[in-house]
């Protein structure tokens, strides 16, 4: 099939010029030219990182290892692949996949760390030694995805990017603000209690955390975690910036956008401790003040009694610099500051629309591409616990989107932020009935139609595919890492037609952009690898096990064509990637000149 005609190819380029304030003598050449070289982007396909040698105790450090090649699964499709559909292949959308940026503001009195409790085995989401240092780390995940916008398999450029969940850590105003910030390409200050570090990490008496001006005395420091005096005052000493994402990006709830800690409701209490000017390091203070505040939660005079006995010194508190914008967000809060965002890279919303607003609906879709589309869900219990369910109100929508996508041909990713293996929460307020769906029927309903071929999430923080069959076909679950535990990775995700009736999902994981060792104290990007390397040395957990197995990082998913891909022309294709590209051209202008 041919692509464009000249013709259709000049006019086009003159309405991107238009659309994007440039000079169509200046775009033109940009459209018309090869692609970056792929085999140049940055990705685990040239290098991955690695646990190095043991320091001090059993504290190691983190080296580069070799690059890891595609691996071919064909788990779904069942049979052998044809050899000959490397020289046949063409892209048809190629998009970013991030999950679990865990953006924290580590200074706000309602981030109660200390309910990790003393042996740092317990609530481990609620502390990591890393914290700090989230802001940095995320802008460099962003950074790697700005470095790899064209394709490191077909240089096709990014048309999209997806985030599934749980972006603000702590159910924090600031750090939802941080997050949409960082993927739109703004610095955010990390100084949120001024130009002094305030927190557990810089406070003796909590021994337990990991103090990085003196860890010892405690767990960490007899671990071998080492002795960094500047570390907490490098973490806020500049704003972080970021390139911003490279193409439009959407985004879904997660349970930590949804619960505090993802776990538990709001109380009173909490959101005043959120904004107020104590914060705590025992663990007795931190779990008497949420017990208090739940307990409370029915008498105003017992809610303001509870309040000042936080604000007028109970024991286990310190004092620091209140800030407002900490405050807890409700619920649809978190929809509305996505409308609150930079048109480039856009779209205004991130998923989320006027109907998701006035509805109080949390789920969506969009079109990632002419032939691509996105179905956006709310997989998040608002009662309690973690895992997710997805109710039978967007159950039903799901299945009529399916439906109709199925009859308009258009392929199919479904986007949530739990995963098949943790959506069995079953947890209803007294006197709800609605029915929840778990995993099982969640899968039984995507295999009856072929155009889903793909459902992206997170939540476990670990990388991990697992392929859904059915007898004449099946779609892949594509589960990515997270950004505050190590490997610290996410993932670009690429939909490729074989031209021989199969599709072909190309995975490939991508660390953020910062060396494997971290050199020059205070640098950004250097803080960013300080905290990857604190992530591996989690010792509650088992920090190599995130990285998944090969069969989970760079994967070549096959699967069979849903509906005779010769409907989608080539010079349809080839109308798309020029709009992509002079976006991609417009990202690049952008950061050229910040």
């Amino acid at each position: 099939m041919g692509g464009l005609s000249r013709r259709r190819f000049l006019s086009g380029a003159a309405v991107l010029a238009a659309a994007w304030g440039m000079g169509i003598d200046e775009l033109a050449p940009l459209l018309a030219r090869a692609s970056t070289d792929p085999g140049t982007v940055p990705s685990t396909l040239l290098q991955t990182i690695l646990h190095g040698g043991i320091t001090t105790g059993s504290y190691r450090t983190l080296t580069t290892g070799p690059g890891e090649p595609y691996i071919a699964r064909l788990d779904v499709l069942r049979k052998g692949a044809d050899a000959s559909r490397t020289a046949r292949r063409r892209s048809l959308l190629y998009l970013g996949h991030l999950s679990d940026l865990h953006v924290i503001d580590a200074q706000s009195p309602g981030r109660i760390e200390p309910m990790i409790v003393q042996d740092h085995s317990a609530w481990g989401s609620a502390f990591h030694p890393q914290d700090p240092l989230s802001p940095h780390t995320t802008a460099a995940m962003v950074q790697a995805f700005s470095d790899a916008r064209v394709s490191p398999l077909t240089g096709a450029p990014m048309g999209a990017a997806v985030v599934t969940g749980d972006s603000a850590d702590m159910h924090s105003h600031l750090e939802l603000r941080w997050y949409i910030d960082l993927m739109d390409g703004l610095s955010v200050d990390p100084a949120s209690a001024g130009p002094d570090y305030q927190g557990v990490q810089a406070w003796s008496e909590a021994t337990w955390a990991y103090r990085p001006g003196d860890p010892a005395g405690g767990d960490f420091g007899a671990y071998g975690f080492p002795r960094l005096p500047s570390l907490l005052a490098d973490a806020i000493a500049a704003p972080v910036t970021s390139p911003g994402l490279p193409a439009p990006w959407y985004a879904v709830y997660g349970n930590h956008d949804t619960l505090l800690l993802g776990t538990f409701d709001l109380s009173p209490q909490l959101h005043a401790l959120a904004v107020g000017g104590r914060k705590s390091y025992a663990l007795d203070a931190t779990a008497s003040s949420i017990l208090n505040g739940y307990a409370s939660s029915g008498s105003a005079i017992q809610q303001a009694f509870d309040a000042l006995g936080v604000a007028f010194g109970r024991a286990g508190f310190r004092s620091v610099t209140a800030n407002p914008e900490r405050r807890l967000f409700e619920n649809r809060e978190f929809m509305a500051e996505h409308f609150v965002t930079e048109p480039d890279p856009g779209p205004v919303g991130h998923g989320f629309t006027q109907h998701n607003i006035d509805s109080g609906e949390t789920w969506w879709k969009a079109d990632l591409s002419p032939h691509v589309r996105a179905l956006g869900l709310d997989t998040c219990n608002a009662v309690a616990g973690p895992d997710g369910a997805v109710p039978d109100a967007q159950f039903q929508w799901l299945r009529a989107e399916l439906a109709r996508a199925q009859k308009e041909k258009t392929l199919v990713l479904v986007l949530s932020h739990h995963n098949s293996l943790t959506l069995e929460n079953t947890a209803q307020r007294p006197g709800e009935n609605e029915t929840l769906h778990h995993a099982d029927e969640l899968i039984a309903l995507l295999l009856q139609y072929p155009v889903a071929i793909a459902w992206l999430n997170g939540h476990t923080h670990l990388n991990q595919i697992l392929a859904h069959t059915s007898p004449t076909g099946g779609f892949w679950e594509i589960t990515t890492a997270s950004c505050i535990d190590f490997p610290q990775q996410q993932q670009v995700v690429e939909i490729i037609d074989n031209r021989d009736g199969t599709l072909s999902l190309f995975t490939t994981v991508l660390d953020h952009a910062s060396p494997a060792a971290p050199g020059t104290s205070g640098r950004s990007i250097d803080l960013a690898s300080r905290a990857r390397e604190l992530a591996a040395n989690d010792w509650a957990e088992s920090p190599s096990m995130r990285r998944g197995s090969p069969l989970d990082r760079n994967t070549e998913l096959l699967l069979p064509a849903p509906f005779d891909m010769e409907t989608i022309t080539d010079a349809a294709l080839e109308a798309q990637r020029m709009t992509e590209r002079a976006r991609i051209a417009a990202h690049e202008r952008k950061v050229a000149t910040k």
